[in-house]
């Protein structure tokens, strides 16, 4: 038998004398725990957009919707024009890539990456009296803020970054005791990088798509002789020289081209980096997610994350010469956080969303030599570098890639504290599947914008295995520091990995069809790849064959097809790059190489907006797990008041 001494006795009496009594009163405040309660959440919380109206668009289409979905139904709402083609021009960050600072969001400037305080909305939510007053009261240390409204009013106010803010309401409704709710506000400010290529930066999908006009304009072929014309859709507006012996300057022709919310990038609002930081800041209310897109086209791990790279295209309408290089991502995003640290000490990054590795084994040279399929074509590429075969990027995957995946960890560690679980590597799908996963049979339907272009099915076929089987696996293992990958602490160097989404892209490549597609690509762009006029007299004034003006085109609506083919790339973007050396930069706009780039410079073979979501889709869950965002939130205290004396508040 244990020993009890008086004392403890007495003690134990006092403690279970207290819980009786102490019990029906948790009763009573467990009752009223689920009649009210206070509820927040932070107001235009993703914080690149300077208008809430933006913001709240997104919200309302989000509700109880994939990703995918509610950008299904944005395209329906926009008439396949876009959700982006006005938001592009009320962003914290300009047209350069050049971040606004300070920033003016909601009438307020605010420091873009160092924000001192966050809007929040309060509200008395549950079983609320009819007229009742409610006596709020908020106080982050500096002394109480204190006001009274109807209950049914909510409470908009600004909470001071990186402090705790405790939130008090008084609720009086006629005679009935006063009741005080409490609960502590704090504003989780996620910082998120997006690192990449033009699968990270939104390439084929420009914030406002290419307006086209349904006249033709001229293109030479490489052959050069008397034949060697064709016309394609020209560009809305313009009124300059449509023929080929009509030339024109490119100042003239870059007025109405596409915009990108950063064209020397091609960085677009529907990439699935920006998707995803959207995403977050949708689904979780109390927090704000400030995200920093650096991510561009053309990128490789020594060429444009550790080094500087080429320029798409310089921003439409601006004269004067094109500043044609890219500053370094990593060194942007160094940059960045040290400004920010040095205004906030402790502001830290939180998540970098990052794919690479696709130029690094020439991708794009693999679709050059699947796509070129004319012999004067093929030889002008394989002379001038353009293209690659599958044996040149298995050598670069096996005997570079391993090594730059190196540099690029020991360049991004001291980013992150050393822990680079806080990169959220997804990785490509391979964009020449349809039916379940069987290759795309190639031919030109999709890819008759320009005469040359036809996909050779054993190409394809090679190609398409070459990603399956080695590609994609061997990314996966220097992600994760598996099958052998070169990692100095695995348990550190290991990235959070992301492929669940190219089940779905298994249905969706860009020989996929359906009868939901929108009608003018099922009348327009025939399978037979005879979509346009071969005629150049009459296709000067009607380039399709179908009989309908290319304007009707939309580059927004859904589709079955989730990878832009080079049809939709010249319908969507018509690019001409201005980044190119100077050596290959043509002296007019009709020049063939120009033909060639502008069939695919804007996407061709990049997933399209449902393509990126479907992808944020699958990105979303990993980067809520890194960020720790579905731990459970802080509680709500409640209680009761003692009966007011004298009819006082206290």
């Amino acid at each position: 038998m244990i020993p009890v001494s008086p004392r403890r006795f007495l003690a134990g009496a006092l403690l279970l004398a207290g819980l009786l009594t102490v019990l029906p009163l948790q009763r009573v405040l467990a009752q009223d725990a689920g009649a009210m309660q206070i509820n927040w959440e932070v107001r235009n919380r993703f914080r690149l957009f300077r208008e809430e109206r933006d913001f709240l668009l997104h919200v309302e289409n989000a509700r109880n919707r994939s990703i995918l979905a509610a950008e299904q139904s944005l395209e329906l709402q926009s008439e396949g024009r876009g959700w982006a083609r006005n938001m592009v021009n009320r962003l914290c960050i300009d047209l350069q890539g050049r971040v606004n600072q300070p920033c003016t969001r909601d009438n307020v400037k605010e420091n873009y990456l160092t924000p001192v305080d966050h809007p929040i909305t309060v509200r008395l939510a549950g079983a609320v009296p009819v007229g009742a007053t409610c006596a709020w009261s908020f106080d982050d240390g500096d002394g109480p803020q204190s006001s009274t409204f109807d209950c049914a009013e909510p409470v908009n106010l600004r909470v001071r970054y990186g402090k705790q803010t405790v939130a008090t309401v008084d609720v009086s409704s006629g005679s009935d005791p006063t009741r005080r709710l409490q609960t502590e506000i704090q504003v989780r400010d996620i910082f998120i990088a997006g690192l990449g290529d033009s699968i990270a930066s939104g390439e084929g999908n420009p914030d406002r798509a290419l307006a086209l006009s349904d006249e033709g304009f001229c293109f030479r072929s490489y052959l050069g002789t008397g034949g060697g014309q064709y016309y394609r859709p020209s560009r809305a507006g313009f009124k300059g020289g449509r023929a080929c012996e009509a030339p024109d300057t490119l100042a003239n022709w870059q007025r109405y081209g596409a915009l990108w919310f950063n064209s020397p990038c091609h960085r677009s609002l529907y990439s699935y980096q920006a998707r995803t930081a959207l995403a977050l800041a949708v689904r979780y209310t109390h927090i704000a997610v400030t995200y920093l897109p650096l991510a561009c086209t053309g990128a490789s791990i020594s060429d444009g994350l550790l080094g500087s790279q080429r320029a798409r295209e310089c921003p439409p309408g601006k004269s004067g010469v094109c500043n044609t290089s890219v500053n370094a991502q990593v060194a942007e995003l160094r940059e960045a956080l040290t400004a920010a640290k040095k205004r906030q000490p402790d502001r830290n990054l939180d998540l970098v969303l990052l794919s690479i590795g696709a130029n690094d084994v020439y991708f794009s040279g693999l679709v050059a030599d699947v796509i070129v399929d004319t012999a004067t074509e093929r030889a002008l590429f394989r002379r001038s570098g353009v293209m690659a075969s599958v044996d040149d990027s298995r050598d670069a995957l096996q005997r570079e890639l391993p090594q730059n995946f190196v540099r690029l960890r020991e360049a991004l560690k001291p980013l992150l504290g050393g822990d680079l679980s806080h990169v959220v590597y997804v990785s490509y799908a391979n964009p020449a599947l349809a039916d379940g996963g069987v290759p795309c049979r190639g031919g030109r339907s999709g890819f008759d914008i320009h005469p040359a272009f036809s996909a050779d099915p054993q190409r394809l076929a090679r190609v398409s295995t070459f990603v399956d089987t080695e590609f994609l696996p061997q990314l996966k293992g220097l992600a994760t520091c598996t099958q052998g990958a070169l990692c100095r602490d695995p348990e550190a160097d290991r990235m959070t990995f992301v492929d669940s989404h190219q089940a779905a892209f298994a249905d969706h490549g860009f020989c996929a069809h359906a009868g939901g597609d929108p009608e003018f690509d099922r009348t327009c762009f025939a399978e037979n790849g005879q979509s346009f006029n071969p005629d150049i007299v009459s296709a000067a004034s009607q380039p399709m064959l179908c009989g309908r003006g290319a304007s009707e085109y939309r580059a927004y609506l859904p589709r079955a097809r989730w990878i832009r083919d080079a049809n939709d790339s010249y319908f969507a973007a018509m690019t001409y790059p201005q980044g190119l050396p100077a050596a290959s930069q043509p002296n007019d706009i009709h020049d063939a190489t120009w033909g060639v780039l502008s069939a695919v410079y804007g996407g061709a073979v990049h997933p399209s907006a449902e393509g990126h979501a479907a992808m944020a889709d699958a990105t979303l869950p990993a980067a809520s797990a890194v960020l720790g965002l579905d731990a459970v939130p802080p509680g709500v205290t409640r209680g009761l008041l003692p009966p007011l004396l004298g009819g006082t508040q206290q």
